[in-house]
């Protein structure tokens, strides 16, 4: 059977030096090593963490003695699902019940991409990281308890920013004007309304041992509201916490095609 049919989508960022970095250190830096004038070949080196861009966690980064990205099974990381739409503005939280009545409905073993639209203003800003909008513990239960697949979403983290280190979690507050911002602007303490350190990614991970990707873009758009192929593959690592992944998505559009069965 013919794939002419099948059209192909990134919803990967661009990768690389001076690419946009949460706010933590060490930052990622590329060099050249080696030229073709001088050297007759084209070489380069990078150092940094695996934490950058489009990327893939393991429960390993948040949680001591749970799997690293080999513990994934493979089947995990291809198949069918479905991009969603779901717009947020600043420390928007994503809800239970916006999965719930999102379309395409999402069902049990699917891979999940969330389109917030957050993804049009990666950049190195407060606006990305600091005031983004993202998931949280009700909703990470709601995708644990539907059983899916993957997921993915265009925001810095698996996790809301007001439930990370940029205020008083774990190792932080390394962002403490925030905690100010928020009382000047919605009246409460962050803390009271983000207790949970990490919640989604020791949610979805740890509990559900669900493979989640940080920062989706590139084509998002254009197969959000539709039912599509994804694939997205970490490193064979077996000490690894993350790493890059490029995540493709494949959709027919007369929705006729299926891949054949190699037994028959």
């Amino acid at each position: 059977m013919s794939t002419d049919c099948l059209k192909y989508y990134d919803l990967t960022h661009r990768w690389g030096h001076g690419m946009p970095q949460w706010p933590s250190s060490p930052g990622v830096n590329a060099y050249v090593k080696k030229f073709h004038a001088k050297d007759g070949v084209y070489e380069m080196e990078f150092e940094g963490i695996m934490h950058r861009g489009t990327h893939m966690d393991a429960p390993l980064h948040v949680t001591e003695n749970t799997p690293s990205l080999t513990g994934y099974p493979l089947w995990r990381f291809f198949g069918t699902g479905v991009a969603v739409s779901i717009p947020k503005g600043k420390w928007g939280v994503i809800t239970a019940e916006e999965l719930e009545n999102s379309e395409p409905r999402i069902c049990e073993n699917d891979i999940v991409m969330i389109n917030t639209g957050m993804h049009h203003k990666m950049a190195d800003t407060d606006e990305y990281y600091a005031y983004s909008p993202g998931l949280y513990k009700e909703a990470a239960e709601w995708l644990v308890e539907r059983k899916i697949k993957m997921m993915g979403i265009d925001v810095q983290a698996l996790d809301h920013p007001l439930g990370t280190k940029l205020v008083d979690h774990g190792p932080g507050p390394s962002h403490p004007h925030l905690m100010d911002e928020y009382m000047d602007e919605v009246g409460r303490d962050v803390m009271d309304d983000f207790p949970h350190w990490e919640i989604s990614h020791k949610t979805l991970m740890v509990k559900g041992g669900i493979p989640g990707i940080e920062n989706v873009g590139g084509d998002l758009d254009d197969v959000t509201g539709k039912r599509c192929t994804f694939m997205a593959f970490p490193w064979r690592w077996p000490e690894g916490e993350g790493c890059g992944v490029r995540v493709i998505a494949v959709v027919d559009p007369e929705q006729e095609f299926r891949i054949p069965d190699l037994q028959e």
